[in-house]
C-alpha cells in the first residue's frame, strides 16, 4: 500500500531535500532511494529489521546505478550500533508506524543525528476526525496483524515533538483514500 501514487508523491516532496550522510529507517525494499536528490548526496545507510526486503533493495541498487554509496543493516531503529552524532540527514518513509517501540526509535534517531541534522518524514497516521479516530482504535488491532505491524492511529506530530524535534515544515492531510489509512504528516524537523 505504501508504494501506491499518493503515497510515492510524498516521498517525491520531502526526500529529495535529504543530504551528506543519510541514515534511511526502515528503508524496505529502497523505494526511496529513487526520490533523492544524487548530487547532495555523500552516502546512504539503510536499517531495516527485513531481510527479505533488503535482498530485493539490494537488486534495486543494481538497476538505479547510484552515484553514491548504500550499505544495507539488518537491525532494529530502537537500538542502533552507530556513534551519536554520526548522520546529517535521517529519513522515515512509513515505517514509524511498524517499530514496535517508536519512542525508543526516536531516541535513538535523534542519539545519532548530528546537532544541526535534520529528520525528513512521511507518514500516515491518527486522523484528526473524531468519527474517523474512532474507526482507526476500532480497527488498529486487526489492520497490525495483516499489514505488517502497521500501527494507522499514531499520531506522528506528538511523537516526534515528544521525542525533542521542533518542526521546521509540517504538512498534514488527506491524500486520496480511505479516511482511516489515508492521513499523513511529512516534513522536516530538527532537534530542539
Amino acid at each position: 500500500m505504501c508504494s501506491l501514487d499518493g503515497f510515492s508523491k510524498k516521498r517525491q516532496q520531502i526526500f529529495p531535500k535529504a543530504k551528506g550522510k543519510i541514515l534511511e529507517v526502515g528503508i524496505g525494499s529502497g523505494l526511496n532511494l529513487e526520490h533523492y536528490n544524487h548530487s547532495n548526496v555523500e552516502s546512504v545507510v539503510g536499517i531495516d529489521p527485513a531481510e527479505p526486503s533488503i535482498k530485493i533493495a539490494k537488486q534495486k541498487i543494481n538497476m538505479l546505478s547510484l552515484p553514491f554509496p548504500v550499505e544495507f543493516i539488518i537491525g532494529s531503529a530502537e537500538s542502533m550500533s552507530f556513534n551519536d552524532s554520526t548522520f546529517d540527514s535521517i529519513v522515515v518513509g512509513y515505517s514509524l508506524c511498524t517499530i514496535p517501540d517508536v519512542e525508543r526509535a526516536l531516541s535513538e534517531i535523534s542519539r545519532v543525528l548530528k546537532d544541526d541534522g535534520r529528520l525528513y518524514f512521511v507518514e500516515h497516521g491518527l486522523s484528526p476526525e473524531e468519527s474517523v479516530q474512532k474507526w482507526q482504535h476500532r480497527i488498529a488491532p486487526y489492520w497490525k496483524k495483516i499489514a505488517g505491524g502497521c500501527n494507522l492511529n499514531r499520531n506522528t506530530e506528538d511523537l516526534i515533538r515528544n521525542a525533542g524535534f521542533s518542526f521546521e515544515e509540517l504538512k498534514k492531510k488527506y491524500i486520496k483514500g480511505p479516511k482511516i489509512a489515508s492521513f499523513h504528516y511529512y516534513g522536516v524537523a530538527k532537534k530542539s
